[in-house]
């Protein structure tokens, strides 16, 4: 993987900058629809390139690994090729999963025993396997396993976890090392910054992940519940740590608005499952605001969901005609939304990369985000 800084804006910290992978390009900043089990809930794969053209997708380790399982997996040449999709890949590490999910697990140096929450089967996942399991599902991208802590977290436990997450991130790193992709492309592994909301925490880590000299880098632990405040400090502090000639992964965020004040820090990438999965629940996210598609004020609104969109869907399909397919929960209904909320979120980037270049993104920026929040 390369990454390559095309422009920086003069007034905040945001740049414009290209990763290259064995699947193609991906320009930053870029929004990651997520597809946990090998699908972006409600699109499909052709709508995804030609209607959202997203440059990259999420998959879930966690997921994959229990459905459709890794000897399926292997099978069929890797996930690119079970799911028809020829363009970049990323994997999680399935850490999060194995906390937020699993209501049985016990974590030790070794790594952590769950409870699968389909049939409740026993697995462990060990720093170790976590990477063997990223290889035989062949992202492109790959996360190391690391312990997500809750939130809130005191801080005792925060700062053991690091060190447990810095211990397993070394077995991430050795077993990657030491092993060869399986499918005849490179994969790139990124490490994780944790350290909860403590900046002494967060600072510690992002120095140990800067200083294991990986091709990219990430930061989790943030939009788990603390104030969006927090998350920009946490992230502000992270980013001018990180090496700037890498790109910058911020996990799980987040709202129109996170983004935005997020690229303004210096992160590249982001990924999250609120425009899909509001999207079922009837949220549209829109250039002037949030618009709740249940309520009655659109029951006699003939108007296209956006006038000025590009996308098929938003063009011919009314306000009026998506609330009656929510309220009757047809599957067109999530099918819609889902597609507007997605090519949204790239429009979005899309956008600041542009105004990145162009040197304007630090007002527009400031601009969109009095806007983006309002409900219509």
């Amino acid at each position: 993987m390369k990454f390559s800084l095309q422009a920086n804006d003069p007034l905040s910290k945001a740049r414009a900058g290209t990763v290259t992978t064995a699947h193609g390009e991906i320009q930053t900043p870029i929004f990651m629809p997520v597809g946990t089990a090998g699908t972006v809930k409600a699109v499909h794969q052709r709508e995804l390139k030609e209607d959202i053209d997203a440059k990259i997708i999420l998959g879930n380790t966690y997921h994959l690994y229990l459905r459709p399982g890794l000897d399926i997996l292997e099978k069929a040449g890797g996930l690119h090729k079970f799911i028809g999709w020829d363009r970049p890949i990323l994997t999680d590490s399935g850490g999060y999963q194995v906390y937020s999910l699993s209501k049985v697990r016990k974590i030790k140096e070794e790594g952590v025993t769950f409870h699968s929450h389909i049939d409740g089967s026993k697995h462990l996942f060990t720093p170790e396997y976590a990477m063997d399991i990223q290889r035989t599902i062949g992202a492109d991208i790959i996360m190391a396993f690391d312990e997500c802590t809750p939130y809130p977290c005191d801080y005792t436990y925060a700062a053991q976890s690091i060190k447990m997450t810095h211990r397993w991130l070394k077995r991430c790193c050795e077993r990657f090392d030491t092993t060869e992709p399986k499918y005849g492309f490179d994969q790139t592994l990124f490490p994780i910054v944790q350290g909860s909301v403590y900046k002494d925490l967060r600072i510690k880590s992002a120095e140990f992940i800067a200083s294991m000299g990986r091709e990219g880098n990430a930061i989790g632990g943030l939009s788990v519940g603390e104030p969006a405040e927090e998350m920009y400090a946490m992230t502000e502090i992270v980013c001018d740590i990180l090496p700037a000639e890498k790109p910058r992964y911020l996990m799980g965020v987040g709202t129109p608005i996170n983004i935005l004040e997020n690229i303004a820090l210096g992160v590249d990438m982001f990924d999250c499952v609120m425009p899909t999965r509001n999207a079922r629940n009837g949220m549209l996210f829109t250039r002037n605001g949030i618009i709740n598609i249940r309520n009655k004020k659109w029951e006699n609104d003939f108007s296209p969901l956006d006038a000025e969109s590009d996308l098929h869907a938003d063009q011919v399909t009314t306000k009026a005609y998506l609330r009656h397919l929510v309220h009757s929960n047809e599957m067109l209904g999530a099918q819609i939304a889902t597609l507007h909320n997605l090519h949204f979120y790239l429009w979005l980037v899309k956008e600041a990369r542009e105004k990145i270049i162009a040197g304007e993104f630090y007002d527009w920026k400031n601009k969109m985000v009095k806007i983006l929040g309002n409900k219509l």
